[in-house]
């Protein structure tokens, strides 16, 4: 199983980036996917998720509003769109897969493969 990540530059504040994450190994809808990020210094947290089954989405409170999290099927790729990025927003964000059960959708326990990370760098 590969996912590799892509998409991640610097910017300025208020700008727009989208990362692409790409599988290989494994079929995205038959997985939950989701998008982490870990800024220096801090410990890693979950950013978007969305669901194998029904497609359902959570969002963190930092981001919502500003991201979204989709997938394409048919490229088997995940995207995470990310408007009017703030300074904050800087970090590296990682795809990663899980098969766990709707309601475990953002434990980060549950997934157990993980893409090398993308940076994300977001100036003021």
């Amino acid at each position: 199983v590969q996912l590799q990540a892509s998409g991640g530059g610097l910017v300025q504040a208020g700008d727009s980036l989208r990362l692409s994450c790409d599988a290989s190994g494994l079929t995205i809808r038959n997985y939950n996917m989701a998008w982490f990020r870990q800024a220096p210094g801090k410990e890693r947290e979950i950013v978007a998720a969305v669901s194998r089954s029904s497609g359902s989405t959570r969002y963190s409170d930092s981001v919502k509003g500003r991201f979204a999290i989709s997938r394409d099927n048919a490229k088997n790729t995940v995207y995470l769109q990310m408007n009017s990025l703030k300074p904050e927003d800087t970090a590296v964000y990682y795809c990663a897969a899980s098969r766990a059960i709707l309601s475990a959708l953002v434990q980060e326990s549950t997934y157990n493969y993980w893409g090398q990370g993308t940076l994300v760098t977001v100036s003021s």
